[in-house]
């Protein structure tokens, strides 16, 4: 179901953007929720904690829980499993002393010099990789409570039937991007679920914070430099293909021409990182438009996210709609693909009389849009990261077949989704740069005619 534990973070955020905006903070389950809980917390744009729990379990079989214990004391012991365990009081009091003792290592750890993100008044958005038998995810609820949070989200990706039952009044709102049956472990529901290492989880707040410090500053930023408001920066709804599709429409001063996103599968308008690289465009005068390719009822049916045909004419119709809007009427449009997206964004620069002036792939699969290739006379840059070997491949394979303009960028030490420091900027000022100089040369060919 999930190639790996951000990807599933991806999808469990898109479940959650109905809390986008009020005042929350997301708190991971380590190991392994943090990272499902960092990308919920990015996309999200929240600050991200841990609530370190730890499972008690039975003497003899430590992988049955018997019941899980949480910061500030938290304490719960399912009695059923203690008696058919047969389990002493004396055997539960010293599982449970061992296990705080390693409880309190790894808040330590893991925060290190940070203090602890306050809950109290706020939305607690407690995230794990998966339910199994829901007593850590309990105890972590209860954590949230005591640390004051006026309510309590419990979120994962994948959990049984009937999961809520087994969390009861300790969550205020349950959210799961799927509850398949039969369900033996969450393992099961993951092309890679490798054990979590604390020095990533480590990583994976340091990040967040890192991230939450330069959204303040830009913040800061935004708020004393008065001058060149946008012309439009707001969100907006198209109509493509029968549906109503969400998007964010960005139209700077003097705008020298539109970029139509189009992002990955389990990705959305909202993706930190299309949002980052619209940011670069935006600074170099060009309008940004990021959408949603699918409805919300649709994303449930992962088919949708590889109908390519059907993703490319929701981008030809909402590039329609974007020619349409005054601000933005005669400018040169481009393409910006991400992953699938990518696939999506050739198959529609492919379409005769597309128009497109220029396109660009970050991390893209063209290869989705193998029979379209040598019908694209849009300019295209195909970005991708270094250490993305077969994606690499892939896209050497779709230069070659195309008979545009284009030209293949190579990130070194990027991975697929750009996430190393500096990576992600490299690419997007080659998206730039590859946008103003096409542009500006249609600009020019129009005014010569």
């Amino acid at each position: 179901m999930f190639v790996d534990r951000a990807e599933a973070g991806r999808q469990l955020a898109s479940r959650l953007e109905h809390l986008r905006g009020q005042s929350l903070v997301v708190v991971g389950l380590p190991r392994g929720g943090v990272p499902v809980a960092a990308e919920v917390a990015r996309a999200l744009d929240a600050p991200l904690d841990v609530i370190v729990v730890r499972k008690l379990g039975v003497p003899f079989q430590p992988e049955l829980g018997m019941g899980a214990i949480g910061e500030d004391g938290v304490r719960i012991v399912n009695d059923e499993v203690v008696r058919m365990a047969v389990v002493s009081s004396r055997e539960v009091a010293a599982v449970e002393a061992r296990e705080r003792a390693e409880l309190e290592r790894r808040a330590s750890r893991y925060r290190g010099d940070r203090s602890r993100v306050a809950l109290e008044g706020c939305i607690a958005v407690v995230v794990d990789d998966g339910i199994a038998t829901g007593s850590t995810a309990r105890a972590a609820c209860q954590v949230a409570r005591a640390q004051g949070a006026a309510r309590v989200v419990l979120a994962v990706p994948v959990a049984p039937t009937g999961w809520e039952a087994r969390i009861g009044p300790d969550a205020d709102e349950f959210v799961c991007v799927d509850t398949p049956d039969p369900f033996f472990a969450i393992g099961q529901f993951y092309a890679d679920f490798t054990q979590v290492s604390d020095d990533e989880v480590v990583r994976c707040l340091d990040r967040a914070a890192e991230e939450q410090r330069r959204e303040r500053g830009r913040q800061v930023h935004a708020g004393s430099e008065a001058d060149d408001p946008p012309l439009r920066d707001e969100e907006v709804t198209v109509q493509a293909g029968g549906v109503s599709l969400g998007g964010h429409l960005t139209v700077p001063e003097v705008p020298l021409g539109v970029v139509v996103f189009a992002h990955g599968s389990g990705s959305s308008r909202h993706s930190p990182r299309n949002r980052h690289v619209a940011g670069v465009l935006q600074d170099a005068h060009l309008a940004t438009l990021l959408f949603d390719l699918l409805s919300t009822d649709e994303e449930l049916d992962r088919s949708n996210v590889f109908d390519i045909e059907l993703l490319a004419r929701r981008l030809v119709d909402v590039s329609r709609w974007t020619r349409e809007q005054p601000e933005l009427a005669g400018l040169p449009v481009g393409y910006f693909g991400a992953s699938t997206g990518a696939g999506a964004a050739l198959w529609a620069a492919a379409e005769p009389g597309s128009g497109v002036a220029a396109v660009v792939s970050r991390g893209g699969r063209p290869d989705l849009a193998w029979p379209r290739l040598p019908s694209v006379e849009a300019p295209t840059l195909l970005i991708v990261g270094g250490r993305d070997d077969v994606v690499l491949d892939l896209n050497r394979g779709a230069a070659a077949r195309m008979r545009c303009p284009n030209d293949v960028v190579v990130v070194p030490g990027a991975t697929h989704l750009f996430e190393e420091p500096g990576t992600l900027q490299i690419a997007a000022e080659a998206a730039r740069d590859w946008f103003l100089s096409h542009f500006a040369l249609l600009t020019q060919a129009e005014r010569s005619r």
